[in-house]
């Protein structure tokens, strides 16, 4: 029996060292774990706020681009809206009555003569304005004036062009944020 007993201890000792070594291994895994747990959560943690920066970016990013989009929007109607504002005056401008455009052309011939003194004077073709009527040297019928005058001189050397559309254009232009600020602002 004594070899039984041997036989005995020696795997009691065996199975009692197995033990410890599946003890030492099992707190080794759940040592490995819980580090790799740890390390998970942090990249996790990691990525989440990475992903949060991007969703809060894309957001700001498409905020922006709307704004824009908006303000070209609401720019191109502000556009079409002068531009529509200029072609009435214009028109108005172009169809105003006989004697309305008669008192003009006297006072934009008063206000050439500043700077050519006895200007000739071309007209729209079909307008019935004579010298006389506005105390020029020659009238001349154009069909390149739509609307309003071109003075000149004698030798034709200086020209003072105040058609309609010259002299509303460069107004325009020299006012266009006064005009702007009426109309919106």
């Amino acid at each position: 029996m004594a070899l039984d007993d041997v036989v005995s201890e020696i795997k009691y000792a065996a199975e009692q060292t197995a033990a410890g070594i599946l003890a030492e291994a099992d707190k080794d895994v759940a040592a490995i774990m819980a580090e790799a747990d740890k390390e998970i959560s942090a990249m996790k943690e990691k990525e989440d706020k990475k992903l949060a920066e991007s969703v809060e970016r894309l957001k700001r990013q498409e905020l922006s681009s709307a704004e824009l989009e908006s303000k070209k929007i609401v720019l191109a109607k502000k556009k079409e809206i002068l531009g529509r504002a200029f072609d009435e005056t214009l028109a108005s401008l172009e169809n105003a009555s006989v004697e309305d455009k008669l008192q003009m052309y006297k006072k934009m011939v008063a206000a050439g003569k500043s700077v050519i003194d006895n200007p000739k004077v071309y007209v729209p073709a079909g307008c019935n304005v004579s010298a006389a009527d506005l105390g020029v040297s020659e009238v001349i019928p154009s069909e390149k004036i739509a609307s309003g005058l071109i003075l000149e001189n004698d030798d034709g050397s200086l020209q003072v062009d105040m058609q309609y559309r010259t002299i509303l254009q460069s107004v325009w232009d020299r006012e266009m944020k006064t005009l702007s600020d009426i109309l919106f602002g």
